[in-house]
């Protein structure tokens, strides 16, 4: 028996709590950073970005787990500047610097630290995190609404009129494709070309489309509860993480081309 589940965009509301922190937690795994902070933070500004939830005629009202359980995504941004008076928020800007420090190239590095230092061009973390199971096409209509609040909220003079947006995507590697500190450089002549598998397929149009990108594993990093159901084959993946930076002027042309890309998914 085939059940047909529908899925919709809504605000963030405080109910929804638990479901998104654990969004967060499968994004970031066991980083220094407050997630719960994180989580406030993403609810108090609801009038951008979306949590993905089942439409209202398939919900369960007696399923007493619902308020915890029913968070199936979450599409938002974060302003990354420092004028920012939010712990998380600078957790998150010492992130950056560290894993840009370890992973990136030089020039990568470089362009990281120049943008988190100078607030007058304003950063923007595009959180855009979902569970496997949620078809990639439901991304188009939360990264175009996405954008139509962030252009509202910018003409309410609210501090989202930002030149770059950072995405941290979550991607999977063949074990033998593993690459070491800043070797992205180095590549063997006849290695072959990793077998990647990208959580959320559109993503692989940001990385075209990024100015600067670095990647890095998490193999470590990652529990089973929350990485084990991924694929059938996770024994012979390694997780990672690939930092994006980009032009915020590209948002609505990275958007016209997942359109194309998840159309024949």
């Amino acid at each position: 028996m085939e059940i047909q589940v529908d899925f919709e965009g809504r605000s963030p509301l405080d109910p929804d709590f638990h479901g998104i922190k654990t969004l967060l937690q499968q994004l970031f795994l066991k980083a220094h950073l407050d997630l719960g902070g994180l989580t406030d933070l993403i609810i108090s500004q609801n009038y951008v970005g979306s949590v993905v939830k089942q439409s209202d005629d398939l919900e369960d009202s007696d399923d007493e787990d619902n308020d915890i359980n029913d968070v199936f995504g979450i599409t938002t941004v974060i302003n990354l500047s420092s004028g920012q008076n939010h712990l998380c928020i600078q957790q998150l800007r010492d992130l950056l610097r560290q894993l840009a420090n370890e992973h990136a190239t030089d020039a990568t590095n470089t362009m990281i630290k120049h943008v988190l230092e100078n607030d007058s061009e304003a950063l923007g973390l595009l959180i855009n995190e979902r569970f496997v199971n949620i078809p990639a096409q439901i991304s188009v209509p939360l990264l175009e609404n996405l954008t139509s609040e962030i252009k509202r909220a910018t003409s309410k003079r609210m501090p989202f009129n930002f030149s770059y947006y950072v995405l941290i995507c979550k991607l999977y590697k063949t074990e033998d494709q593993k690459v070491g500190k800043k070797s992205k450089n180095k590549k063997k002549d006849n290695a072959e070309e990793p077998t990647i598998l990208w959580s959320n397929p559109e993503e692989e149009i940001f990385a075209e489309e990024a100015t600067f990108s670095f990647e890095f594993s998490v193999e470590k990093e990652s529990d089973s509860g929350l990485s084990g159901t991924w694929t059938e084959t996770d024994n012979e993946m390694v997780p990672y993480r690939r930092v994006l930076l980009f032009e915020a002027t590209k948002l609505q042309q990275i958007i016209d081309k997942i359109k194309v890309h998840v159309s024949f998914l």
